[in-house]
């Protein structure tokens, strides 16, 4: 398994482009970030390298909705700007979401209006058409539910199993799922069993405690026995840390290094 920390919540007592030798300095090879619209990738690419740190993950969406019927001319022409930026700084993996998510994650737009079968189908629709355009670029696309008690109300994509039925029919090597530890906990609990049956459509996992969404240790997820059983199910992608500290980043990283 390989460990990627996230540069938007953690080491954010630094300038952003110290973020990068400092997540080196603290062990990491990996970093993943958000959005690359208002980021200078040449620049950051530079600074990755000098570090000697790759990127592991990004944002592939934004203001754009997998759901809404209207957004889908719009939604793949920026995946395909997403693909090229992620070539630009050799990131091989995009994250994306059900919904545009505004400041501090919160939902744009619920879609009250339209049908779960509207949503459902609006959706697949759209991943079927990204999909090749994925496979030709040879980056892997991974589909994120997220909570929807907490952080995220009102996001349509919202348990694990919505999502693996959604990339099995799809069945593309270059889509997956992002399983993320701390919004399936608060969703739908019995994380070990969900690894196990769905662990051949995942590609990514993201790491936060619960409640709280800070580092391992500050919540009630077992994470010593959430990564043995990653390591017994043979799960060898990446396992990203984005969880904002309790305290400190620097008290973070030691937690995270005890798991």
């Amino acid at each position: 398994m390989k460990r990627s920390i996230c540069i938007e919540t953690l080491f954010t007592e630094l300038p952003f482009n110290e973020r990068f030798q400092a997540a080196k300095d603290a062990g990491f090879d990996y970093v993943e970030f958000w959005g690359w619209a208002d980021k200078d990738l040449a620049r950051m690419k530079k600074l990755a390298d000098e570090a000697g740190v790759k990127f592991a993950s990004m944002s592939g969406d934004r203001d754009y909705s997998l759901v809404d019927p209207e957004h889908k001319e719009k939604y793949i022409d920026f995946l395909k700007k997403s693909i090229n930026a992620a070539k630009e700084i050799d990131c091989k993996i995009l994250v994306i979401h059900s919904n545009a998510l505004g400041d501090g994650g919160i939902v744009v737009n619920h879609y009250t209006e339209l049908s779960m079968n509207k949503k459902i189908c609006t959706m697949y629709d759209m991943l079927k058409e990204v999909a090749p355009l994925a496979e030709e670029a040879g980056v892997t696309l991974v589909l994120e539910a997220l909570n929807t008690l907490v952080d995220h109300v009102g996001n349509f994509l919202e348990t694990t199993q919505q999502g693996a039925e959604m990339i099995q029919t799809l069945n593309s090597p270059n889509v997956k799922l992002l399983y993320d530890v701390y919004h399936m906990q608060l969703n739908e609990g019995k994380i070990c069993d969900t690894l196990s049956k769905y662990i051949k459509d995942i590609g990514y996992i993201h790491v936060a405690d619960a409640p709280g969404r800070h580092e391992p240790g500050t919540g009630e997820i077992n994470y010593g026995n959430v990564f043995k059983h990653l390591e017994q199910l043979g799960y060898d992608s990446f396992i990203g840390f984005e969880l904002f500290p309790k305290v400190d980043t620097e008290t973070a990283i030691k937690a995270i290094k005890s798991v």
